[in-house]
């Protein structure tokens, strides 16, 4: 049987998350737009419930919580929804890294020629920015800075408490893609100072197709974000559409039991780490970015292509060897090629990613079909 190791893609849904989640749908389906009816005040206080588990992760107010269909949408609502606001006070600079996710890097490349000027932060092999580079880099135009917490191919983990200091007396707005890290790591991510905050329920044993965006107050003010799309008075006017009550209310559960057990989980995910890098250090396998977050290896191993490995392990383990959100792009990753690895290693680079849900690792059974392809 196929063990699943690529939980940095998706994450299966709790079985009591699905058991809510079921509930929402048939027997408390209610519109949480319709006021007029115990259906609807059902839906309604379902997501306002919700909306307190998610902010509980991160020390945030349940109205700062605005329910997304993912960190994708999330981060363009982000960097997109402060278009008009920086355009009106002459503040059309951005700064992010090399290493972000396409949906933070494209939205920001789509107002790059709206005019904007960006600056994109350098990373080096070991993954994480330099931040005497990003004060180097602020300026008084400077709006918004969007700095990823934890790579998704990776696991480099970004040093986030140290970005809120060199922000401490700038104004700059500061977002934080936390898709990998939210509930699971959320070392750091609970600073005052991050304004924006992008999260996906998919990554964290909830559904596909719900996240937030949280928006924190800066003295009593959100960050000035317009709607990007138009249709309704939902989520405060800036996230119009009908509530998907049932994702909403699983993905508020998955937080507060993420955040009950985050400690052990991570414990769980690190013991599991460190057994599959004993094992393959007898293979002289080179690994990126240690240390990392405890739920995610990338490794390569001289002389053995991704490709064949993950033909090679077909029956063993799901693995992969780079963003789901972009494997069908033939192109080296932009994430390893920004770290300055050499073409032989980004080509050799394999990423195993876990939870705790994950009773083991076939580290031997993974050597094994390494060793066969040297």
């Amino acid at each position: 049987m196929t063990i699943y190791l690529d939980y940095n893609a998706t994450t299966p849904v709790l079985p009591e998350v699905a058991d809510l989640v079921y509930k929402m749908m048939v027997d408390e389906f209610g519109n949480a737009g319709s006021r007029t009816h115990e259906f609807g005040v059902a839906a309604k206080r379902a997501v306002e419930l919700a909306r307190g588990q998610v902010a509980n992760v991160v020390g945030a107010e349940k109205s700062e919580v605005i329910f997304t269909s993912g960190a994708t949408e999330s981060n363009n609502i982000a960097i997109l929804g402060l278009r008009e606001f920086a355009e009106a006070n002459n503040k059309k600079h951005i700064i992010t890294t090399k290493i972000e996710h396409k949906s933070v890097l494209e939205p920001i490349k789509h107002l790059q020629k709206q005019g904007f000027d960006v600056t994109y932060l350098n990373v080096g092999e070991s993954g994480d920015i330099d931040v005497n580079e990003l004060k180097a880099a602020l300026r008084d135009e400077t709006c918004l800075v969007s700095i990823m917490h934890i790579n998704n191919e990776t696991g480099s983990i970004q040093p986030i408490g140290d970005v809120c200091q060199a922000l401490a007396s700038h104004e700059a707005y500061l977002h934080v893609d936390a898709a990998q890290s939210f509930g699971k790591y959320p070392s750091d991510i609970d600073n005052p100072r991050i304004d924006l905050v992008s999260v996906s329920g998919h990554k964290l044993y909830a559904p596909k197709g719900i996240g937030t965006l949280i928006l924190r107050r800066r003295d009593f003010t959100k960050p000035p974000l317009t709607p990007i799309y138009l249709g309704g008075g939902q989520e405060k006017g800036l996230r119009p559409g009908t509530l998907a009550v049932p994702l909403i209310a699983g993905f508020g559960l998955a937080c507060e039991l993420a955040q009950k057990n985050a400690q052990k989980w991570c414990e769980h995910a690190a013991f599991l780490k460190a057994n599959l890098m004993d094992s393959l250090k007898a293979l002289n396998a080179e690994f990126l970015c240690n240390p990392t977050s405890p739920y995610v290896l990338n490794f390569s191993v001289p002389g053995v292509n991704s490709e064949a490995l993950m033909v090679q392990l077909k029956g063993i383990a799901a693995v992969s060897n780079g963003s789901a959100c972009t494997s069908n792009s033939y192109t080296p990753s932009h994430v390893l090629s920004a770290m300055g690895l050499n073409e032989e290693k980004i080509a050799g680079s394999i990423r195993i990613s876990w939870s705790h849900l994950t009773k083991t690792v076939p580290s031997d059974e993974i050597c094994r079909s390494i060793k066969e392809l040297l």
